[in-house]
């Protein structure tokens, strides 16, 4: 049921250019080399390893995540259905549905795979705390502004007035 250990199959000189992912993780991917004097190509002795079938995982243990099936998840209800042997997965939803998901699984103690749901809650909460202390510096502010208007306006008509 473990998986066998395998080299991490990356680009032919990735570790020379950033731009085929030298410290940068995201840009880290395979593609096969298929150069005419490619050392890679033909498998010499002490280039990178090259893609090929004997790496394959068995057949039980494959798309498992921790020794459990992976289930993508939309909503709460789908969370609340979910078995001991299922590990949770996050899937495209908007943000509203993710506060929803993060705060059941917080409270029901359960992990989701794809997502650091106390991080997650944490960055939510500050957002909303900024955005809040914005709307109200913008509401006093208007109403001084208004004040200072309605107090020119007085001024002015006092100086006709005269």
């Amino acid at each position: 049921m473990n998986k066998k250990s395998k080299p991490k199959f990356l680009r032919k000189d990735s570790h020379k250019m950033s731009k085929l992912g030298k410290g940068r993780k995201k840009k880290q991917k395979w593609k096969k080399p298929t150069g005419r004097d490619n050392k890679m190509r033909e498998k010499r002795k002490g280039h990178r390893k090259v893609v090929s079938i004997g790496y394959k995982t068995d057949k039980i243990s494959r798309g498992m995540i921790e020794q459990k099936v992976p289930v993508e998840i939309s909503n709460i209800a789908q969370l609340k259905k979910l078995r001991e042997n299922e590990v949770p997965v996050l899937a495209n939803v908007g943000m509203k549905k993710k506060i929803e998901i993060a705060k059941f699984a917080e409270k029901s103690n359960i992990k989701i795979h794809n997502l650091n749901v106390k991080k997650f809650l944490k960055e939510v909460e500050f957002k909303a705390k900024k955005t809040s202390e914005k709307k109200t510096d913008k509401k006093n502010e208007s109403k001084k502004e208004s004040k200072e208007k309605t107090e020119n306006k007085t001024s002015e008509d006092k100086k006709w007035k005269q």
